[in-house]
């Protein structure tokens, strides 16, 4: 983390969750990480990424739940580090996968995972049983954001998500594209995840070593990646998403923009889980999903605005990231809204 990087209010506030009605734990807590109370009054406020690192761990230890008190159960500190051992034990993605949400049923009462493999497609499907609305929309996005998390640092690469679909409204900090990818959607009939399912077939390539490295900082750091919405992987995301395809700056172009050397920027938007041909990608299949869902315009014009120089190159990425043809896609989303 960066001094620079910061977090929205919202998730100190849903970090805060399972101390409600306990004002005096709360302002300790708060002191503990160097937050005003007066911040959380504030909907545009933000805090240093620092700051919500420690909370994170002191409101965990506090209460001995590094789930933070979303689940009736609930995950006593170590849980994260068993689990994780026994993950890198794993030969594949998929294994590791299968054995990540084993293990976090063992502690969890209120949300279970599973995978399931439909057309080349991963699928993990979330049920809830919290009651509390608030409740419900972190506790699934924390979920997932972790278990995401562990995927690509087990695979030591990005995993994109082709689909995503929460059963809850949209969240008051809005919804992130750019982690959930551009085919998402909010109040949909239960809550999961699709990605390429060839990811499965992916090594495990982190061993006790790299293990030790990462429990240093997790999982707060998970969840501190995922709520730093300011960082310059979102930034270099719309700059592209807000220029026309044919005029978007270099890398080179980008990092002198912000005073940065080539190997700064790219060292920055590694921290954040990117690389900048992966955000070039997500935007272009973010204007691809905008502009089937959002205008009348043909697929050969869709597939220009996206900066394919032949159709029939969006029609074979289009079908690897949704399992459809663009058309067919069209015509579902449209016969569901």
């Amino acid at each position: 983390m960066q001094e620079k990087d910061s977090v929205a209010v919202y998730f100190v506030r849903a970090a805060l969750y399972g101390l409600r009605g306990q004002p005096e734990r709360i302002e300790a807590i708060l002191a503990q990480a160097g937050i005003s109370e007066r911040q959380l009054t504030d909907d545009s406020a933000r805090v240093p990424a620092t700051a919500f690192a420690t909370l994170w761990i002191a409101v965990a230890q506090e209460l001995d739940d590094e789930f933070l008190g979303f689940d009736s159960h609930g995950m006593p500190m170590g849980s994260f580090a068993l689990i994780c051992r026994g993950l890198i034990q794993s030969s594949t993605l998929g294994e590791a996968l299968r054995r990540c949400l084993g293990s976090l049923r063992l502690f969890l009462r209120d949300f279970e995972a599973s995978l399931s493999v439909r057309d080349g497609r991963a699928v993990i499907s979330l049920q809830n049983r919290q009651d509390n609305p608030f409740a419900r929309s972190v506790a699934e996005e924390t979920y997932l954001t972790v278990v995401l998390g562990l995927l690509c640092w087990l695979a030591g690469r990005r995993i994109p998500i082709d689909r995503s679909q929460f059963d809850h409204p949209r969240p008051a900090h809005g919804d992130d594209r750019l982690f959930w990818g551009p085919n998402l959607t909010y109040e949909a009939a239960h809550t999961e995840i699709e990605f390429d399912a060839s990811y499965l077939d992916l090594p495990v390539v982190q061993d006790q070593h790299s293990l030790k490295v990462f429990l240093r900082t997790s999982p707060q750091w998970l969840i501190v990646r995922f709520s730093n919405r300011h960082g310059l992987s979102t930034q270099v995301f719309k700059q592209l998403r807000n220029c026309r395809y044919e005029h978007w700056p270099t890398l080179a172009d980008m990092a002198d923009e912000r005073g940065l050397s080539i190997a700064s920027f790219r060292r920055q938007l590694h921290r954040e889980g990117f690389s900048f041909q992966e955000l070039k990608d997500e935007v272009r299949r973010t204007i691809a999903f905008d502009c089937l869902c959002n205008s009348d315009l043909s697929i050969t014009a869709i597939a220009e605005k996206a900066g394919f120089r032949e159709a029939s190159a969006f029609h074979r990425a289009f079908k690897q990231w949704t399992g459809d043809s663009p058309g067919h896609y069209r015509t579902k989303w449209h016969s569901r809204h």
